[in-house]
């Protein structure tokens, strides 16, 4: 606008001092402005793009494809046009990355009309996340560079990348005791898939359990006997707040926290027994935009920050999958801890609080922790001394931080368990109780 404005007055000027010369070459940079203006809207109007992706899952170590493709649906052709591919940046510049572009995901070319442009990359999934693909960011201009339009012309894709499982070396699967002592305060269950013999029919009995063939063969009614089964299992409590993993050591221990509580559950659910997650994480569901992406944007800075996930989120309850057993228990598990993230939120003592009174008695608390402060053990004891049956496994490199961060927990009555990498998680359920 003040291109325009600077113009009309210097050919005002010009009209009024009967300049001429100066004043044509007014009228044809005003002619000229007034083309490109028109032709840069034109060609960003009628500029299309999709874009496919082959997985909306994947595991650490595979690739997805990622096809972009461009169409001009204008009756002019386009002189040249931008198309680059958004991705998390964060995840790029981390070191070490947690994303791995193969190919080129920015492409620059001309189009005719009715013509299009195919650009194919591919990304490596390097570490487990939440990751968004897109959307498609489209810049282009006149030949003389007064003009320059950006749009967003697809809408994001989202690709949930599954922690890595460890498998627990020496993990009994017939046990009934996940990590620790299971300390059994009520109830015991009968298991109607393991039928130990028949008794004579008692009042009250109902029919599901009546034993119709010894009813027939005996002429008196007589009901099943079911062997007793203990439904354990364990309840994984991460610790996720930033204030827990220096810097230092990121994101290796975070990710390590992960796997081990994802192989933790894994282990757990392989003895059929409930498992269930709680952590004061964030989870990155909750960051996802919700306003639109076809927005006509005044420069690519602008088009970007405002198609990506956004940066924070204010959640402050707890994230949590129930305690139970079921079929996709594991999944509802692995793909909440493939989404959590790092959060200023809830403490881990404030998490306790938060969640006792949904926590079940009859399952062992794992609590994943890089810290344990004296509020973190605190909290835990007092769980202990409710009644429930608790084992701290500890993402600790250090020996020396090892026994402090132990000796609080065993002081406490708690078992401490050490974690340094997968090969140690491995060997976690053959470790001997800190002394």
């Amino acid at each position: 606008m003040r291109w325009y404005l600077g113009a009309v007055f210097v050919l005002v000027v010009a009209v009024v001092f009967q300049l001429g010369l100066l004043a044509y070459a007014m009228y044809v940079l005003l002619g000229i402005m007034v083309v490109s203006r028109f032709v840069a809207r034109h060609w960003i109007d009628n500029l299309s793009a999709t874009r496919e992706c082959n997985c909306d899952s994947a595991e650490i170590g595979d690739k997805a494809a990622v096809v972009v493709t461009v169409r001009n649906r204008g009756r002019l052709p386009v002189a040249w046009t931008l198309v680059e591919d958004s991705l998390p940046r964060q995840a790029l510049v981390q070191r070490p990355p947690r994303l791995k572009v193969h190919n080129r995901r920015l492409m620059i070319g001309m189009l005719r009309r009715g013509g299009q442009k195919t650009m194919l990359y591919q990304v490596e999934f390097l570490m487990r996340g939440y990751y968004q693909f897109g959307p498609v960011v489209l810049e282009t201009g006149d030949l003389f560079g007064l003009h320059r339009r950006y749009r967003v012309a697809t809408e994001p894709h989202f690709v949930l990348v599954y922690p890595r499982l460890v498998p627990l070396a020496g993990y009994d699967l017939a046990s009934r005791r996940p990590v620790g002592e299971i300390r059994l305060t009520h109830r015991l269950y009968e298991d109607p898939t393991r039928i130990a013999g028949v008794r004579p029919y008692q009042e009250g009995d109902p029919l599901n359990r009546v034993n119709w063939r010894a009813t027939a063969r005996t002429g008196l009614l007589h009901s099943k006997i079911y062997e007793p089964s203990t439904i354990a299992g364990a309840t994984v409590m991460l610790a996720f707040h930033r204030d827990e993993y220096p810097s230092s050591n990121e994101p290796l221990r975070s990710e390590l926290a992960v796997t081990t509580a994802a192989s933790i559950a894994n282990a757990v659910y392989l003895m059929g027994q409930q498992v269930g997650l709680v952590t004061n994480g964030r989870d990155a569901a909750d960051r996802i935009r919700q306003e639109g992406w076809a927005h006509d944007y005044h420069s690519r800075a602008a088009a970007q920050q405002n198609v990506n996930m956004a940066d924070h989120s204010e959640r402050l309850r707890p994230v949590m999958v129930p305690t139970r057993r079921g079929p996709e228990q594991l999944w509802n598990i692995l793909e909440t801890l493939a989404r959590v993230e790092l959060t200023d939120g809830l403490s881990f003592d404030q998490l306790v609080l938060e969640t006792i009174s949904r926590l079940p008695r009859d399952a062992t608390i794992v609590a994943v922790l890089p810290k344990v402060t004296p509020e973190t053990a605190l909290a835990l004891g007092s769980l202990r001394r409710r009644g429930y049956a608790v084992v701290g496994v500890l993402i600790v490199f250090d020996q020396f931080e090892f026994e402090e961060y132990g000796g609080r927990l065993v002081a406490q009555g708690i078992e401490a368990r050490q974690v340094t990498d997968e090969a140690s998680l491995s060997a976690l359920c053959g470790q001997h109780l800190l002394r």
